[in-house]
């Protein structure tokens, strides 16, 4: 075709598109925005190529649409022209339903995938095992450890200490020397009785012989009755002093024997409260030294009354209950009686029993005065199943468990606990000994859940 005939009809395309081009492009992304989700939707072709085929496809219908030429010889040279435009009108397309948000999800991100997802990992939780024990059934008190014996000592006399015969914290016998006040006032006071006593005897004597010579003369009328009867009441006066004199003697005697002042019983002694040279009085309050009991030694206690029926019911039917002393750890046994006293009344404003329990103490681990946790031992529960304390846990419908399956699922299970001792529940129903049950992880659980088990939980029981 001759280059004459061809300009003149590009030159008058190439004006129609630049003056059409800014008039037609915003109705030409709007278009293309609703007729490339039309599209889409009749193609389910969401993938990136597709979306450009249809760009393309719907850029040249709008540019056959919106362009009309004179004669068939332009078309060629209208279809060269409308490349560029439909190249430019494509890319808009492509990349403006993403800025607008109307380009739906291609088919490989809507695809399910190919396989599913491994299932999720157990829960991790700690288990234990079911145990079996022989539990003791006991009360719990707090008790206080008592001397068996516990004496102040005091001065009987007055006086003034000039001997301590004893070291503060040794032990010692009933009757050994411990202090000596001066006995020599006392000594005096001794001697004087007995002297008075020796007087009287020899005037009684004296008085006694008149008596006999004057019963002898009576009859003869040589002494009247009524002297008679005056010597023979002089004589019995004298024998009355005499036994004043006696009196006096053995008063003397024992307060020369108080001012050796001795145990009274075997035990331990503490520290005292006086020195050589003090005086002391037989009215003093405070004692010059304690000794105490050691071997054996009391417990005393109260437990509620609402115990005391079965303590005697217990006590009927084992003869004797066995009393356990623990330390301040509530652990540590430091001695084992044996139920010795009952009170004989209960104590109104309390409403407590006090009772006594008797102590060896061979090996001295209780002491005068130390709080102790105590143990009154009811009964002894043979084989009963026991789980840490931990493992039992309280809902609003009650106490619960989670039992762990074979195939590592847990159970929620109802359990009754007997008792919680020493950090282990005693199972009355609910598990059975072997069961294996989680005894930390539990709050995040739900019956049926799968658990990993990380790690044997310390501390079991059995």
């Amino acid at each position: 075709m001759p280059n004459d005939a061809v300009e003149p009809g590009a030159r008058k395309w190439r004006s129609a598109v630049s003056y059409t081009l800014p008039m037609h492009l915003p109705c030409l992304c709007i278009y293309l925005a609703y007729a490339s989700r039309r599209h889409a939707a009749a193609y389910l072709d969401f993938s990136a190529a597709g979306r450009l085929r249809g760009m393309l496809d719907i850029a040249l219908v709008y540019n056959r649409r919106s362009v009309q030429v004179g004669s068939l010889r332009e078309i060629p040279l209208m279809r060269k022209a409308a490349i560029p435009l439909t190249l430019a009108l494509a890319l808009g397309a492509a990349v403006l339903p993403r800025l607008l948000g109307t380009v739906a999800p291609s088919a490989e991100a809507q695809a399910p995938p190919a396989s599913a997802p491994p299932s999720a990992p157990g829960v991790p939780v700690t288990a234990d095992t079911v145990a079996t024990a022989d539990v003791p059934v006991f009360l719990q008190a707090i008790g206080t450890a008592q001397a068996y014996n516990m004496v102040t000592i005091k001065s009987r006399v007055d006086g003034q200490i000039v001997k301590i015969a004893f070291a503060e914290g040794q032990d010692a016998k009933a009757g050994d020397p411990l202090i000596q006040i001066d006995p020599r006032p006392f000594q005096a006071v001794l001697d004087q009785a007995v002297a008075t006593k020796q007087k009287d005897e020899a005037q009684l004597a004296s008085a006694q012989a008149d008596l006999v010579r004057w019963a002898e003369l009576v009859p003869q009328g040589v002494k009247s009755r009524q002297t008679y009867d005056q010597q023979k009441a002089l004589v019995q006066q004298l024998q009355a002093a005499l036994k004043a004199d006696e009196a006096q003697i053995e008063a003397a005697r024992l307060n020369l024997g108080y001012a050796d002042i001795r145990a009274p019983i075997s035990g331990r002694l503490g520290i005292r409260m006086v020195d050589i040279g003090n005086m002391v009085r037989a009215t003093d309050a405070a004692g010059l030294v304690t000794i105490s009991q050691l071997k054996p030694m009391f417990v005393s206690f109260t437990v509620p009354q609402e115990n005391l029926h079965k303590i005697h019911q217990k006590k009927g039917e084992t003869g004797e209950l066995a009393v356990i002393a623990l330390g301040a750890d509530n652990k540590t046994e430091l001695a084992r009686g044996k139920l010795s006293v009952i009170d004989n009344a209960i104590d109104q404003p309390t409403g407590t029993i006090r009772i006594k329990a008797t102590f060896a103490n061979d090996d001295e681990r209780l002491w005068p005065g130390e709080f102790v946790n105590v143990r009154l031992i009811l009964s002894v529960r043979k084989g009963a199943p026991t789980v840490p304390a931990q493992t039992v846990q309280d809902g609003p419908t009650g106490s619960y468990a989670y039992v762990i399956k074979e195939d590592n699922t847990v159970e929620r299970r109802a359990v009754e606990v007997a008792a919680v001792q020493d950090g282990l529940a005693i199972i009355g129903k609910g598990l059975s000994p072997g069961e294996r049950i989680v005894v930390d992880g539990q709050y995040r659980l739900t019956n049926g859940a799968r658990v990993k088990v990380e790690a044997k939980a310390p501390g079991a029981a059995g």
